[in-house]
Parts: structure tokens; sequence; C-alpha cells
């Protein structure tokens, strides 16, 4: 509950035993009770207050004689509520002391003590019977309700006490955004936040946290922006958010922004933010400050851990990540489910199929840790993509629970890698029923029998994709330039600067013709003939995202893009020309890791 007006200071700790001696005299008044119950409360002592409150209630009518000592002990029951059940039949002895004294009926503190210990306690029905059985309501009794309702998950309900209060202060504003959000309903939380005309740290966090859990970023960053424009400085979980919104866009220069924050303001960085600076830079292309930062924390859990080894292994360094993970055991930490994925990742990433099955037989056999369906999924991409795509295919057949389309999807990679028309045509058909409306599934297959020459197969992918309606997930790629995430969509022609983009992609595709590109016209699964094909494949995202790099950096300048899909083969092909052609080094991150691409050559070695 929420006190009206100012708090006294917590007293030190060694003064609590002798109030309560204070209490058990025979002088002991109202006065003193009050003194003694507001002294265990400020100092987050309320079970030793409850403690005391049990041997007072024989003298409740002269020792619980005024409101205010009587809102005290319903509020140590409440502060203890959660965790302890034998409070309730304390509470329910105050309830009736507070009906028969009159005090639940005349007196706001009383009553809202009363709904708040009911609440905390889990009992939202006898809460909002209290709640309904005052004579008047103010702005703190609505607040404790709305934040019973909210903590229960019900916002609907909070919302009907929102919408019947005649009087809302910060706090009823922040309960409601903060229910919205957390139930995933962005759109709510952002109309209440709108109509919010004083908003401090604790509505913008709840926005932007909102954003980026609902992988909706951008309108995250937008929000960052906003609110440091606002000058509102952020809290911990505020940054905690912007950094994993910086993650799925590939912000770097916002997530630089954040840390640099942190430095000058010389916040502490706790175990959450380390983690989320170290998982930003990983995941936005620069694996270097993402060790410095992973380096300098002064302690680390299996999550920091897991973090930077994953990180390691998405940037094609999985011998760094397994010696990481050496170190991490060395340390005495646990490792847990994450952690063995990214193990198993840099086995994959590397090709390091033995020691990658040294892995997977430890995680039961020495650490305890029961193989779920992603990492049987790692393990067939790592058969797969050796070429060991039989013995993948006996992995999957002694998996102890139902393949889903993840392995299924993996083994129909490494068929791709490896022209295995058949078994490819086996996992297709699993797919078919996991996973019926997955475009990527069709393209994959197009593409195995596009290498074997089987065009028959090719035209029957396209009548399959065009007979099941089967949509497309369009490609988005993103880059940052001047602190703000650009984003493009194949055949994309929203960006302001759209006419220099696509003169500037002429110009490149011309150069890399000019260095021996020949568009793969074969991936394109849509009927349409050679020249628009071409046009497809060129207005692909990423392409569209390095025009505008070249456009807008300087030359020699490092481009970094993020894509939402795994980069095909004609466009892993020419941004590698484009790495030679153009001098640049281009850091690209699609679904499957990074690529570090430079002077024609790629980190992944064309194993992705």
């Amino acid at each position: 509950m929420r006190a009206r007006g100012g708090a006294a200071a917590a007293p030190r700790p060694e003064h609590l035993a002798a109030h309560a001696r204070l209490v058990k005299s025979a002088d002991a008044d109202a006065f003193v009770v009050s003194t003694v119950m507001r002294a265990y409360l400020r100092a987050s002592l309320p079970l030793q207050a409850l403690l005391v409150l049990r041997g007072l209630l024989p003298r409740a009518p002269r020792l619980l004689a005024n409101s205010f000592s009587l809102s005290l002990a319903l509020q140590a029951c409440a502060a203890s509520a959660s965790g302890i059940a034998a409070t309730r039949p304390l509470g329910a002895s105050l309830h009736a002391h507070a009906v028969r004294s009159g005090f639940a009926a005349a007196d706001l503190f009383v009553r809202t003590a009363l709904v708040e210990m009911y609440a905390k306690s889990g009992r939202a029905e006898l809460a909002r019977a209290a709640f309904d059985e005052a004579p008047r309501r103010d702005v703190f009794l609505c607040n404790v309700m709305l934040a019973a309702y909210v903590a229960r998950g019900e916002v609907a309900e909070a919302r009907k006490v929102f919408d019947g209060m005649r009087d809302r202060d910060l706090v009823s504003w922040n309960t409601m955004i903060h229910g919205y959000a957390t139930r995933g309903d962005v759109g709510m939380a952002r109309e209440i936040f709108d109509a919010t005309s004083d908003r401090d740290a604790f509505s913008w966090s709840s926005m932007i946290s909102a954003y980026a859990k609902g992988r909706r970023s951008k309108e995250a960053l937008e929000l960052w922006r906003e609110m440091r424009a606002a000058h509102i400085a952020p809290d911990c979980i505020t940054m905690v958010s912007v950094l994993s919104a910086c993650s799925d866009m590939g912000a770097l220069a916002i997530g630089a922004e954040v840390h640099r924050f942190v430095e000058s303001n010389r916040v502490e960085v706790d175990m959450k933010l380390g983690t989320a600076l170290v998982d930003m830079y990983a995941k936005c292309g620069d694996i270097e400050s993402s060790l410095k930062v992973f380096r300098a924390m002064p302690a680390m859990d299996v999550l920091t851990w897991s973090s930077m080894i994953i990180g390691l292994a998405n940037h094609g360094l999985g011998h760094d990540a397994l010696s990481l993970f050496s170190e991490m055991l060395s340390e005495g930490l646990q490792p847990n489910e994450i952690t063995f994925i990214g193990v198993l990742i840099a086995c994959t990433h590397v090709g390091l199929v033995s020691d990658g099955k040294k892995y997977f037989s430890s995680m039961t056999d020495v650490h305890g840790v029961v193989p779920r369906v992603e990492h049987y999924g790692c393990m067939v991409d790592l058969l797969g993509r050796a070429g060991h795509v039989e013995e993948a295919m006996q992995l999957i057949r002694s998996m102890p629970f139902e393949p889903d389309a993840i392995i299924w999807r993996a083994l129909l990679g490494a068929c791709r890698i490896h022209k295995n028309v058949e078994i490819a045509e086996e996992a297709m058909a699993k797919l078919k029923v996991l996973d019926p409306l997955a475009d990527g599934h069709y393209v994959l297959l197009s593409n195995i029998y596009a290498q074997a020459n089987s065009w028959e197969g090719v035209a029957e992918m396209r009548k399959t994709i065009k007979r099941e309606n089967i949509q497309r997930v369009p490609g988005r790629s993103s880059i940052e330039w001047e602190n703000t995430v650009h984003e493009f969509v194949s055949g994309d022609r929203s960006h302001p600067r759209i006419e220099e983009i696509y003169k500037m992609l002429a110009k490149m595709i011309d150069r890399l013709m000019q260095a021996g590109y020949r568009p793969m016209t074969s991936l394109v699964l849509q009927d349409i003939d050679e020249q628009a094909k071409k046009r497809a494949l060129a207005e692909h995202s990423e392409k569209l995202a390095i025009a505008f790099g070249l456009l807008a950096t300087p030359p020699g300048s490092t481009l970094r893009i993020t894509k939402n899909l795994r980069a095909c083969e004609d466009c892993h092909s020419a941004i590698k020309l484009i790495s030679l052609v153009y001098g640049r080094k281009l850091i690209v991150r699609d679904r499957n890791r990074f690529h570090h691409f430079s002077e024609g050559q790629c980190s992944c070695k064309d194993y992705w």
C-alpha cells in the first residue's frame, strides 16, 4: 500500500528488539504498537511484526485502538501473506476487530489495508468484497484493487475499476500500462501510455519492454529515442529491454549508445544488464566488444556464459566457444540446456563431428541435462552438414520423442548441401504434415531438385505452391545508419531515398556481372520469365540494404546487415563478390548464423 504522506526513515535493526519489549509491557498503548509496527515494516521485517501481533489480539481493543495502529497491523499481514499461510487466521481476526471497532467502515486507511492483505494472500474475491463494501473510495484504495487484478492477470477486471475511478494518479496509469504489457496486449498498453499526461521512468520502461518482448523492436527503439528526448533517466530494466530490441534489429550504434550511458553515469552493471550487453554486441556483429564486456564483468552466471558461448559459435568461432565452455566448467559452473545448444552449434559451424557426439553424450552422462528437441536438431544439423546424412536419419529414428519440424528442416538443409534427393523427399513428406504452409521447405526442396537437374521436381514444387496457395514469408533486411535502423523488404519502394537506392542497385549488379556474377534464376519458383526472375533476385532485401549502405557510408567502412530469413545461395554468392569489388567488409546475420564477408570469401566457407 502506498502511504499517504511523508515517510520516516527506517530505524536501526538493533533497536527493534527493544521496541518489541515495549509492546509486551503493561504500559503499552496504541502509540507504542504503532511505533513498533512501523519500525518493523520500515526495516522490511514483517515476520517479526507478526510474532508481536500474535500476542496483541487479546488486548486488541486497547492496543489497536486507532486506525493507524490497526492499518499497520494489517500491512504486516499483507507483507507476509504471500509466503506464510498462517497469516490468514491472524488477518481474519484483525478484520473482525476492524468491523467491531467500526474502523472497517469509517476509515480508508484500514479499508485499503484490508483489501491489500486479501489481495496479497491470493484471495481476490475477499479483496473485491472488502473493496465493494467501502462507503467511499479514494485513489489509493482503487490502486490497490487495480494492482491485485493485474497481479492475477485479470486485466479486464482491472480496467473496469480503472474506468470507474473519479481520480487517477500516475500509479493508476502505470498499473494499467504494466497490466496490458504483461498480457502482451501492446496496442492497449500504448493507448493507455499515450493517454498518460505525466509519465515517469516506469511508464516508459513498461511500454518499451512490451514492444521488445513482442518483437516490435523498431517501435521499442523509437520510444527509447522519445524517452531520451524527454530527459527521463532510464533504469536498468529499461536498458535491458532496449538492448534486447537492439539485438533483434542489429542496431549496434544504439546499443553502444546505451553502453556509453551506463559507463558515463556509472550505472552498476549487474548480471542481467551485463548479459544483455554481451548478447547485444554479439547479435549486432561486434563479437570483440561482446567478449570485452564479458571479460570485464565482476560476476557471471550460467546465462552470461551461455550467451557468450552462443555468440562465439554463431560467428563461426567454434574453437573459441568450446574453449570458453571448458573455462566455464573449470570455474565450477553447471551448464544447462541453453549452454549445450551453444556448444553443439559451435561444433556444427566448424564441422567437429566427433567432438559434437562427445558433448551430446556428456549432457546426460556427466551433467544430468536431458536433451530436448533443439539439441537433437543441432546433432542432425552437425551430422548432415558433415555428409553423414544416413547417420542423421538413424538418430532421428532413435529419438525418444516424435521429431518436429525443426528436426526435419535440419535434415532437409543437409540434403541441400550434399544433394541427397531421396532423403530430402522423405523429410519433405514429414514437413508437409507438420508445417504445411512454411514456404521455406518448398524452396529448399526445389533447390535440391535444381542441383540434381530434376526440372520436373522444380516444376512440381511450383505447382504445389500455387495449388496450396502457400504465401512466402517476405524477406526483411535492416541496416543501421546515423542511429536509425533502415529496414527493407524484397521489392520494397517505401524508403525516402528509394530512387537513389535503385540506381545504386543497378550499378552494383552491373559491376558484379562484370566480375563474373550470374543470377541463380533456378531459385525463383514463381512462374515468370527469365528477366523477371533476374529482377526478383536483384531486389532481395539484403541487396537493397547493401545498396543503401554503399550509397550512405564512406568507402571502406564495414556494412552490417540483419536478415530475418536464411540468406539464399544467390545473395550469398553476390555478397562475396561485393566484398571483393567494393573492398568492403560485410557482416550479415541471417536466421542460421553470422557471415563475415571479406575479399571475396565468407567465414562460413559456403557451409550454412
